[in-house]
């Protein structure tokens, strides 16, 4: 194979420097407004910080309810318990799913999987209004319980889909043999293709914990109290009707971004592995 020419090179990395840069504007235009002593949007196209102050990092963390509740600190929590229990209700219960509509053809199999295609069709917003009322008669309004069950009702189809597609490419002959040698078939789920299955529960569960983590508008519709506010609805409040406080909103972002920054990192591994499967098998 004939390697590239010189001026092919300059090209692909002229190219690739520009993607860079036009990928890093905006991340280094929201420090920069962070960083400022101003609530105002800079109008200048510099996107690097001409001034250094951490007077926004310390408001937005600061922040305290009537009470003396350190807001900030509860409404990660909040975010955290909420994305957490959402991907970990949600892929739970996709786990059997999948694996049921793997393995069995039963009738009516593929019928629901394609009714769980058909609502993921749909916004959920459409759904605002319904869920409102339904929460409303059980009781679950303002609560974190509430948005849970909505969140994860919502990851269960998409999961579904994801984790069956990596299920199918696990040999049946691994169960097979398992089980002549007595195990039953809730062992062999547990502990064979649970276990071959990690990468691909680890980027589904990524994905849900990253959907609850920011999703606003179900969670400005069926929350009310600040204390139980997520963190997208924390962010909304920056950015008011007649105007908007730039820096601190900016500060928050940046906030909110870092744990699921670390949760990318942390789950690397899984996710190169994840992604790639199914790709080549045999």
């Amino acid at each position: 194979m004939r390697s590239p020419g010189p001026v092919r090179v300059v090209l692909t990395h002229v190219v690739l420097v520009g993607i860079t840069v036009a990928t890093l504007f905006p991340v280094l235009w929201v420090v920069k407004m962070a960083l400022s002593t101003s609530q105002g949007m800079s109008i200048t196209a510099n996107p690097l910080p001409t001034e250094f102050s951490l007077e926004n990092f310390r408001y937005v963390l600061s922040k305290s309810s009537p009470d003396g509740t350190w807001l900030f600190g509860r409404q990660l929590l909040n975010s955290l318990v909420i994305a957490g229990a959402t991907a970990a209700v949600g892929v739970g219960v996709a786990c059997t799913t999948a694996y049921a509509t793997s393995r069995w053809a039963f009738p009516g199999r593929d019928r629901a999987l394609q009714l769980f295609l058909l609502t993921q069709m749909f916004p959920g917003v459409v759904a605002a209004i319904p869920l409102y009322i339904l929460l409303d008669f059980l009781h679950l309004l303002d609560s974190m319980t509430g948005l849970i069950l909505v969140y994860s009702t919502t990851t269960v189809p998409f999961a579904t889909w994801n984790l069956k597609g990596y299920f199918d490419t696990l040999p049946r002959e691994l169960e097979e043999a398992a089980m002549l040698d007595g195990a039953s078939r809730w062992t062999t789920f547990t502990q064979i293709v649970l276990p071959l299955a990690r990468p691909a529960i680890a980027v589904t569960a990524l994905f849900a914990f990253l959907t609850a983590w920011n999703e606003f508008i179900l969670a400005a519709t069926l929350l009310s109290d600040e204390r139980r506010y997520t963190l997208p609805v924390v962010l909304n409040g920056y950015v008011g009707e007649f105007g908007a406080e730039w820096g601190h909103f900016s500060a928050a972002a940046i906030l909110v971004s870092l744990p699921v920054t670390l949760l990318f990192f942390g789950l690397q591994r899984f996710l190169v592995e994840g992604l790639t499967a199914g790709s080549v098998k045999g």
